[in-house]
């Protein structure tokens, strides 16, 4: 008879280990010590939906409510943990009759110490955006798996090529040295998807970091070195779609799940329609709820469950990583009204936090609408803190190819800033003369050096945060023109049997260590250029194909000389007295020359200064 209990036992504790192993939770876990106590898991496993009965039993922590959809496969639990609440383990126990149960055990972790204080990223830091399939390749044991079709093809310029968490760890100290700040990262999340998922924007698991990259520890890993060389860290999120492998698009939690349509139908990529006060309802659903692509699924927000899903999923990445900011890619796309509840939750529970919305549109005012606090007259506040300024990308990669005219060459710079009424916080927009999606501000070879220091010289000094594509520092080219792949190529000495390593100054040209030694300059000279942080912008409209405006503030006064002309040229000054009476001489940053005369500067050909003045 003993041996006949041990038996019965032995079996139901592998019954029970194994329904365990079978059951999927969203979160996988939690912490003690949030500001919003609620916490929704969702529960996955076949015919969980049937359970009868729900218990779990751990001091601070109660069971409110369990929602059923009309899948059976899910059950959401609606859990409070109260202040009393400390950090442990507990099992929820799922009843599906008297004597048939599952065991699912659940961690509680304690919060980091401070994180509802994190700081995060400002105008007094510089991204370098980087691509990670294309940067480094630090591990090329993870480069294929079985199971992940997607192939690894380093010739195919669309297919897989290897960079990883671990080559952006080795070059950690590269970043640093060139003088940023913080780094946005291209997503790392799964993306197991059949063919071009490199770019990671289809993706198929929201907590787990692609194995082709790494782990989630690793990940994690890489945020603590990160912040131990003074290097922020910006992820990547994407809420209004998802790759179609993702696992529960073949079994939907419930029918309103996705934006669905009798047949695939594309958005119309109009955000205009989002605010324009003539909009019909057709363009704007269309806008909304349109797909991406046909291996994108467009996700419906207005869906309490998934909305609450989105919104613990960047808290949790936010506690669990220790990240400095997010960036919300394709912004305007999913519900507005739930991305802004989205941003007050994640800015409630991190109030120094911020956040970088893709705006991706064209004029100065569509752009301003999606800030925080904007005066829109349909009374939409997205809460965003910072927005990304495309108008202003656009006229940096045409001014310093064009002559000057009324609206043309240097005047489009002054003309996008000159719309800067719109915006609620200067300091909180994004600058960036490319990235990812668009051509690289060296669209050929061929294009001039002068003009490369034109354009980084005023993307470093102007009003906002700055963004530099990986590259950009050693002149990588490519236009969208010949497709994103060209956009994305690899980074010179990010794998072995490259030739040369851009890394190093003994493996780039002299040409790019003229650029790179540029950008270095400038940028470890902004990290304590108080007046180019927050400082007030006075410009002055460009003449004779030369541009000057000041940054200024109680600590620091900023003088910046664009000159576009083919010729040396002398630069009298009585116009600029309003700030320049104050002063007597300065100091040329980039020259890294005393200047003892201000009233007349001599300017090379297609050159920039920057001048502190004194």
């Amino acid at each position: 008879m003993k041996g006949f209990l041990i038996t019965i036992l032995l079996f139901l504790s592998m019954f029970i280990a194994s329904a365990q192993n079978t059951i999927k939770v969203e979160p996988p876990n939690w912490w003690v010590g949030m500001k919003n106590p609620d916490l929704q898991l969702m529960v996955y496993a076949k015919d969980i939906g049937r359970a009868v009965k729900i218990e779990m039993d751990y001091p601070g922590v109660a069971l409110v409510s369990i929602d059923r959809t009309d899948n059976p496969n899910y059950l959401f639990l609606n859990l409070r943990i109260n202040e009393t609440a400390q950090s442990g383990n507990f099992d929820i126990s799922f009843w599906y009759s008297e004597s048939e149960s599952s065991v699912y055990k659940y961690y509680l972790n304690q919060r980091r110490e401070g994180s509802a204080q994190r700081k995060g990223f400002d105008s007094s830091d510089v991204m370098y955006l980087l691509f990670p399939d294309r940067f480094s390749n630090g591990d090329d044991i993870n480069d294929t798996f079985e199971g992940m079709p997607d192939k690894f093809d380093r010739k195919d310029l669309y297919a897989r090529h290897g960079g990883d968490i671990q080559g952006i760890i080795n070059h950690l100290d590269y970043i640093k040295n060139l003088g940023m700040t913080a780094i946005w990262i291209n997503p790392v999340l799964e993306s197991n998807q059949p063919w071009q998922s490199y770019h990671q924007y289809a993706i198929t698991d929201f907590y787990n970091v692609d194995r082709r990259f790494g782990s989630n520890e690793l990940y994690q890993q890489l945020v603590d070195k990160a912040h131990s060389k003074g290097l922020k860290i910006i992820k990547d999120m994407i809420f209004n779609h998802c790759g179609n492998n993702h696992w529960w698009v073949s079994d939907l939690p419930s029918a309103d799940w996705l934006n669905q349509w009798p047949e695939f139908t594309r958005t119309n990529y109009r955000i205009p329609a989002m605010f324009d006060p003539h909009a019909s309802e057709a363009d704007k659903k269309l806008m909304a709820d349109g797909w991406f692509d046909k291996h994108m699924p467009d996700l419906n927000q207005r869906n309490p469950y998934l909305a609450k899903y989105f919104i613990q999923n960047s808290i949790w990445w936010v506690e669990y990583a220790n990240l400095d900011g997010i960036r919300m890619d394709t912004h305007p796309y999913p519900d507005k009204d739930f991305m802004a509840t989205w941003t007050r939750s994640v800015m409630e529970e991190y109030p120094n936090f911020n956040i970088v919305a893709e705006t991706w549109v064209n004029y100065p005012a569509w752009v301003a609408y999606w800030q925080m606090g904007a005066l829109n007259r349909d009374g939409f506040d997205s809460g965003i803190p910072t927005v990304m300024d495309f108008p202003l990308c656009y006229a940096i990669n045409k001014a310093f190819d064009e002559s000057d005219g009324w609206d043309i060459g240097l005047h489009r710079l002054y003309e996008i800033l000159a719309h800067d009424f719109l915006y609620t916080d200067l300091n909180n927009i994004l600058i960036f003369a490319d990235n990812h999606d668009v051509s690289r501000f060296m669209k050929s070879k061929d294009l001039a050096i002068g003009r490369y220091k034109l354009g980084m010289a005023f993307l470093l000094t102007t009003r906002g945060i700055p963004q530099i594509y990986y590259g950009t520092e050693v002149l990588m080219d490519g236009d969208d023109a010949n497709g994103h792949g060209v956009l994305r190529q690899e980074f010179s000495g990010g794998w072995p049997d490259h030739k040369r390593s851009a890394f190093t100054p003994q493996g780039r040209t002299k040409k790019e260590n003229e650029a790179w030694n540029y950008m270095s300059t400038l940028l470890n000279w902004r990290k304590t250029a108080t007046a180019v942080h927050n400082g007030k912008l006075v410009q002055f409209i460009p003449e004779n194909e030369v541009y000057v405006y000041f940054r200024q503030n109680e600590e620091q006064t900023v003088m910046v000389i664009l000159h576009n002309g083919y010729q040396p040229k002398v630069l009298r000054t009585e116009r600029f007295n309003e700030i320049l009476r104050d002063f007597s001489s300065g100091v040329d940053i980039i020259a890294e020359k005393e200047l003892v005369d201000l009233q007349r500067i001599q300017l090379s050909p297609r050159s920039a200064m920057v001048i502190e003045l004194k």
